[in-house]
């Protein structure tokens, strides 16, 4: 379970390599602080599952999980779109202007393509991650053992959750000082 989160982070360290190749400090920057944002509240939230389960960590035995879980596995849910880079959550505004910008260079076409699969791939298994934690059959021990009980918890995944959905824009206005897109 957390192996796969830590593996989008690996993907995520070589975007903003990538993009530091290509000169662009203040985004590579801007990337790296809204990734942390959601990849904070994603390691909260798996780190909240994996206790409720009891330190297990095989994503074949959840399932479900969002009928005992409800506010964890949307918050869970959100920290995954926006790791997706889905629109007007924080990993768009860096991930997509990451995107253009390598669209716009004059790359070799091998690398383009190389750029797009492993963007492609973080979708994939993020969405896989997700299909197998929410829906499915739970095939753990009891489903009774799970609860939202630890009220520290959620509150501090509610505040990063705010965190996740504003500071995209926020962030955007702060670290370059014009609107930043592609004409």
């Amino acid at each position: 379970f957390k192996k796969i989160i830590a593996l989008s982070t690996l993907s995520q360290l070589g975007l903003m390599m990538s993009i530091l190749a290509l000169g662009s400090y203040k985004l590579a920057f801007f990337h790296l602080l809204t990734h942390a944002l959601f990849k904070a509240l994603l390691f909260m939230c798996a780190g909240n599952i994996i206790h409720n389960m009891g330190n297990c960590q095989d994503i074949r035995f959840m399932g479900s999980l969002i009928l005992k879980m409800p506010l964890t596995c949307v918050f869970f849910n959100i920290c995954n779109f926006s790791l997706c880079g889905l629109p007007f959550l924080s990993g768009f505004y860096s991930k997509d202007l990451i995107v253009e910008i390598m669209s716009m260079e004059y790359l070799n076409i091998f690398i383009y393509f190389i750029f797009y699969i492993s963007v492609g791939l973080t979708v994939c298994y993020s969405f896989r991650l997700s299909y197998y934690v929410l829906s499915g059959n739970f095939n753990y021990t009891s489903l009774n053992l799970l609860s939202e009980n630890n009220k520290v918890m959620l509150k501090g995944m509610g505040g990063l959750i705010l965190l996740v959905v504003i500071m995209g824009s926020i962030l955007s206005w702060l670290i370059f000082p014009f609107p930043y897109f592609i004409c």
